[in-house]
């Protein structure tokens, strides 16, 4: 199992875009949805600016954008 590093909303944002995701819509609070048109799927990101985002919670995006943590970093 790859060793996730502590990241922030922007940073997991940047590679979701670079994987082909775009903005959806603004969920509750300070949660966004984001959408891949390709492969059809969305994952929630919540944007607290300048707070790590918590290692279960990246691990839970990465999984439900369907990549693996190697794919998700080397974006």
């Amino acid at each position: 199992m790859t060793k996730l590093p502590a990241l922030i909303a922007r940073d997991v944002i940047r590679k979701l875009k670079r994987s082909g995701f775009v903005f959806d819509r603004q969920a509750k609070g300070s949660h966004e949805i984001w959408y891949n048109p390709i492969t059809k799927r969305r994952t929630t990101i919540p944007n607290h600016p300048g707070v790590g985002i918590p290692k279960g919670t990246l691990r839970a995006t990465i999984k439900e954008a369907g990549l693996t943590v190697e794919e998700f970093l080397e974006l």
